[in-house]
């Protein structure tokens, strides 16, 4: 124990005494991360503050020395992960300086994750199961790429991504301890230490942001931790501690990614629908949306610990149920309205209505297209709209009106759409004809495409809408 205590103090220290210094030197380069409408603080803020931890983090692991061969060959992982993570800190520093385009970073990310995993740390055999290299290297990518952005995107409140990186860290390194991976616990400790250090100038009201040289590098880190975890998990179940230490960085970026997904926005783009941004709206101040956040986090770490101990590992399922409810109970207080439209196109019917709205438009647009004099062309488009039992469809036109009307009904709305030759369709409905799965924008497309200008018999055909009512 004192070996911990001697590396993570000399990490504190580094951090506390160097954070100030770059933070100065940031200021007076104008190295500052500006306000905007995404970003809640209202002054330029210095923001290369992960300089500072990850020069604490790798001095007080490089200056380690013990006469203890197993000490120090407990402390082997380390220098698998530092290349890596050296690599990542650079993207990130970079980033603060130039602001790379988002391609740049993911190729920079996934040159660190395969540094990585050539150097011998990778997710390698999932509960002692070997797997091939064309499984494994995807998933040490994929997985170090998700952990990196996801501490990178929650990094929006003073002491956010720090305060959850040092819960994770905590987390993992308790469960070192707890079934004696000292290794994973030499390489956590130290980032616990830097953490501290860093946050007693980055909690709210913070002096300085950690930048994406920061976030970038401890993501990238707790992945890594992950994976010298799993090296030595014995079920697939006990791989749930790293995901449940970072469970709430994974929660958002996964609801980002499906959020911009449901919406159609681009996946790499920038919103105010992160957690926390919902946390504010909700009317909680940056510093209890801070506090908020970091007590789940530590709640769901301390799931993690019970369900590997020996008390709960028998209750593992009932541990992940807990979470998921917990989890499922939050994302609802959160109201996603991307999520409650989805919720009502699958189990609400709203997904059928609108797939046959599609499929009857799709029917009426090669009936029309197909009518080959106005007659026809008129008799199709009557019986296209019969579904929708309509109030009225008229085609008026330079030729006169045609119109089929349905009695004692009174229109509760219309819809006009004029076409070539000045002529024009008008429908009229109630609001229980079922309009409301009906593109009325395609079919004004439709109209327009299909109205012909005259019949196959050199008579001018009347393009204009005609009211119809269902009989």
């Amino acid at each position: 124990m004192p070996e911990f205590l001697w590396l993570a103090g000399k990490a504190f220290v580094i951090a506390l005494i160097l954070t100030p210094i770059i933070r100065d030197i940031s200021r007076s380069f104008n190295i500052v991360d500006r306000p905007g409408k995404r970003k809640v603080h209202a002054y330029p803020m210095p923001r290369v503050g992960g300089i500072a931890i990850a020069i604490a983090y790798g001095a007080s692991l490089i200056t380690f020395s013990s006469p203890n061969p197993q000490l120090m060959a407990s402390l082997a992982p380390a220098w698998k992960l530092i290349p890596g993570a050296a690599l990542v800190f650079l993207i990130g520093l970079a980033d603060d300086f130039f602001s790379l385009k988002p391609w740049i970073k993911i190729l920079g990310l996934v040159a660190a994750a395969s540094a990585v995993f050539f150097s011998g740390l990778h997710v390698g055999g999932l509960a002692k199961h070997d797997l091939s290299i064309w499984l494994d290297y995807p998933l040490t990518v994929f997985w170090l790429l998700l952990t990196s952005n996801a501490l990178n995107l929650i990094d929006g409140l003073d002491g956010l991504c720090a305060g959850m990186g040092l819960v994770a860290t905590l987390a993992l390194f308790a469960a070192a301890l707890l079934h004696g991976n000292y290794p994973l616990a030499y390489v956590t400790f130290p980032l616990a230490g830097a953490l501290v250090g860093f946050l007693c100038y980055n909690i709210n009201p913070a002096t300085v942001f950690l930048g994406d040289s920061g976030a970038l590098l401890i993501g990238f880190l707790l992945g890594c931790y992950g994976m010298i975890w799993t090296q030595k998990a014995s079920t697939l179940l006990s791989m749930l501690v790293p995901l449940l230490a970072l469970s709430i960085p994974l929660l958002d970026v996964s609801l980002s990614v499906l959020r911009r997904f449901l919406s159609n926005q681009p996946i790499f783009g920038a919103d105010r629908g992160h957690i926390h941004h919902r946390l504010l709206e909700r009317g909680l101040s940056p510093r209890k949306a801070m506090l908020v956040l970091c007590l789940f986090a530590a709640l769901a770490a301390a799931l993690a610990l019970l369900g590997t101990s020996f008390l709960g590992g028998r209750y593992q399922g009932f541990v992940i149920l807990l979470f998921c409810i917990a989890a499922w109970a939050g994302i609802q207080q959160l109201r996603y309205s991307e999520f409650d439209v989805a919720r009502r196109l699958l189990f609400r019917g709203e997904f059928q209505r609108a797939m046959h709205g599609k499929l009857r438009m799709e029917s009426l647009a090669s009936a029309l297209e197909q009518a080959l004099t106005r007659e026809k062309w008129w008799e199709e488009l009557v019986q296209g709209l019969s579904t929708m039992d309509l109030v009225a469809i008229r085609w008026t036109g330079p030729q006169g009106t045609r119109e089929k009307h349905q009695a004692g009904s009174v229109a509760a709305w219309s819809f006009r759409v004029p076409l070539p030759s000045a002529d024009v369709i008008e429908i009229e409905g109630r609001f229980d004809t079922g309009a409301e799965s009906f593109d009325f924008v395609a079919f004004a497309q439709l109209l327009s495409r299909t109205c012909p200008a005259q019949s196959t018999d050199g008579q001018s055909l009347v393009p204009e809408a005609a009211a119809v009512v269902i009989p």
